[in-house]
């Protein structure tokens, strides 16, 4: 028989489906996969509920119900200043993974080039190339994950269609400073390029950092396409409900791929995230100072362990350097060793290059409760205390 799509059969299931099948086969505390263990605001499910009994469950419009895309337009012009017409410059999409395909559909022939960040959400590259197109690399390195600028400039050209910005960063936890932004801005001016922004951690910042969509600099209005995701801002992320703002002609274009991808999102779904998308400015500033506080409890105990903790500004993660505890084995051995003898999962920050990647850095999502995350730092003090082969001296503190 013929070959199947080549790029398709060589791409190996996701990182995140492999760890957690694999948490699962061994009762592990789940780190890995980044989803919360508890629900999202009642009222937003209550709403969800209710909206199954009213009749209204046929097909709704292409690009969304107009309560969602008139409550996007709001939450744009309520967080950033951003006027954006609901009825020609909101695409919603069955969570941001379609909405960042649909993206890139819109942009790229074959051909085209588009700059990628790296470590990159394992989505992007397979997709870039489906498309045919073309992605050129720039590399960030721990541990400050500084942007490198020359690096930068010399990734563009006169092929360059786009580049894919995540900011707040999956797997880093990097916001992405104004400055560095400024840079990107005049990049994407220069090249005559457009910018398709992962933004899903827009609103779980930390620190004092605050979180500046591109499209709110100076010339980005036109150019840039801002996914957010009701799944990380309500913390339900199985619903799959994304949302894409872009200039009209652009979003016209999303809209034509999401036709062709999965042509609408439940409608219960959607009128519960605009519900939610409307709640007092308490709700939202109440989701960083929390999972802040687990980030602090989380990284407290793996530092405890002897991991080197690296610092994180915003998403559900940070990364641990794991090299001073003194596994014989690489990062993906690591994470799949301490699932299975530890009853830990976590996820192997190599899974995010596409090229040799760091060594020894592990994710570990923190959006879980605090007795989890202490039941899960108490498993690892536990068996690296009587791991085999494996320094105990660092982890004395923690016996």
């Amino acid at each position: 028989m013929k070959a199947l799509n080549s790029l398709l059969a060589a791409t190996e299931t996701t990182i995140f489906t492999v760890m957690s099948a694999l948490a699962t086969a061994h009762d592990a505390i789940n780190l890995g996969q980044g989803f919360p263990d508890t629900d999202g605001p009642e009222d937003v499910i209550a709403a969800a509920a209710a909206a199954l009994m009213d009749q209204r469950n046929q097909y709704p419009p292409l690009a969304g119900v107009p309560e969602l895309r008139a409550a996007v337009a709001s939450a744009n012009r309520r967080f950033y200043g951003l006027e954006v017409d609901p009825l020609r410059e909101v695409v919603v999409t069955s969570g941001a993974t379609e909405a960042i395909t649909a993206c890139l559909m819109a942009l790229l022939d074959p051909g085209d080039e588009v700059v990628l960040i790296e470590p990159l959400y394992d989505t992007y590259l397979p997709v870039v190339r489906l498309l045919g197109a073309v992605a050129r690399l720039v590399r960030l390195s721990p541990p400050d994950w500084a942007l490198p600028r020359d690096e930068l400039a010399a990734a563009f050209g006169p092929r360059t269609k786009a580049i894919l910005l995540n900011s707040p960063m999956n797997p880093t936890g990097k916001v992405f400073s104004a400055d560095e932004l400024g840079v990107i801005a005049g990049l994407l001016q220069r090249h005559d390029a457009y910018a398709v922004c992962d933004e899903v951690y827009e609103h779980l910042v930390f620190d004092g950092y605050r979180h500046i969509p591109l499209m709110t600099l100076p010339g980005m209005r036109e150019r840039v396409m801002r996914i957010g995701s009701a799944g990380k801002t309500f913390s339900l992320t199985g619903w799959k409900v994304g949302y894409v703002t872009a200039a009209a002609p652009i979003a016209g274009i999303v809209a034509k791929a999401h036709q062709n991808l999965t042509f609408t999102t439940p409608p219960n779904l959607q009128r519960a995230v605009a519900l939610g998308l409307a709640k007092e400015e308490s709700y939202f500033a109440s989701l960083g100072a929390d999972l802040a506080a687990r980030r602090d409890r989380l990284a407290a105990g793996l530092m405890g362990l002897g991991m080197r903790v690296l610092a994180t500004h915003g998403s559900y993660f940070l990364i641990a350097d794991v090299s001073a505890l003194g596994f014989p084995g690489d990062d993906t051995a690591f994470c799949r060793h301490i699932t299975e003898q530890a009853g830990v999962a976590a996820i192997p920050v190599s899974a995010f290059y596409a090229g040799p990647p760091p060594k020894d850095y592990v994710r570990f999502a923190f959006c879980k409760r605090p007795e989890v995350l202490d039941a899960a730092v108490a498993r690892l003090a536990a068996h690296f205390a009587t791991a085999p082969g494996l320094p105990r001296g660092a982890l004395t503190a923690a016996k």
